[in-house]
């Protein structure tokens, strides 16, 4: 009897020493329903697009470089907290006449007239949730991928100049051939609006695409705000679009239930 309780006790010994050191897959503890929370750390690269004065058109050629990293914790299935730094570039210029001048001229004054260029660095620091679909760590699912959408507050720093070759037009800074011309700080809110897929490379790694737009709280973002209304237009609103993908990795917590 002493030796079958003193077995029982070492196996149970054993076991409790084992899963300190074996760590059941992730599939395996949501399916016996163990609580478990989850966090993401990821990093992605994509371009910077700025609408407004300067470009009242999306174009995707004025696409510039952007790297942006960011950090998620969920709330339950389909919601998560998320921060994420966004450092880009933005440029943009006024239409140039090409075929038909006339009639770029007549849809387009502003650019024709103005011909101005803007160069942007800037530096973006949000806060907000991602609302999934679909329960993307639902482990009994032979493919793992939901799409999601975005929603956050941003504040964000920026460096930029604005320039034309017309001195005619009073710009905040002197025109392109003042070698002395200066790049001014500025500061702005925004929102940060957008959508996105993610799917599972693995258990831990997962591949995401996101495009949204950010709108600026702010029409100073091309310098023009305090032109007249010759050179620009004050019912267009400064904006900017970021697409990009990204590379991310999940950290698991198993939370031990209350006895």
């Amino acid at each position: 009897m002493i030796l079958r309780t003193l077995r029982t006790l070492l196996v149970c010994t054993l076991v409790q020493i084992g899963s300190v050191f074996f760590v059941l897959p992730a599939a395996a503890q949501q399916q016996t329903g163990q609580p478990r929370t989850t966090s993401e750390l990821g990093i992605g690269i994509g371009g910077i697009v700025y609408k407004g004065d300067i470009a009242p058109r999306y174009r995707l050629k004025n696409n510039r470089p952007a790297l942006n990293v960011f950090y998620k914790k969920d709330i339950s299935n389909a919601l998560a907290w998320k921060a994420s730094l966004l450092i880009g570039r933005v440029k943009a210029k006024d239409e140039e006449p090409t075929g038909n001048p006339s009639a770029l001229a007549k849809e387009l004054p502003l650019s024709m007239y103005r011909q101005a260029t803007v160069k942007t660095s800037l530096l973006e620091l949000s806060a907000g949730i991602d609302y999934n679909f679909m329960d993307y760590y639902d482990f009994r699912r032979p493919i793992r991928w939901t799409p999601y959408f975005t929603v956050s507050v941003a504040g964000l720093v920026y460096n930029n100049k604005t320039t034309a070759p017309e001195s005619k037009i009073n710009l905040i800074y002197p025109p392109e051939t003042d070698k002395n011309a200066s790049y001014r700080t500025g500061f702005a809110l925004a929102v940060p609006v957008g959508a996105g897929v993610k799917y599972a490379l693995s258990e831990h790694w997962n591949l995401g695409f996101e495009a949204g737009v950010r709108v600026l709280f702010t029409d100073a973002f091309d310098n023009l705000t305090d032109q007249n209304e010759q050179v620009m237009n004050p019912n267009s609103r400064d904006l900017y679009f970021y697409n990009g993908v990204s590379v991310s990795y999940t950290f698991y917590k198993i939370n031990c239930p209350v006895k």
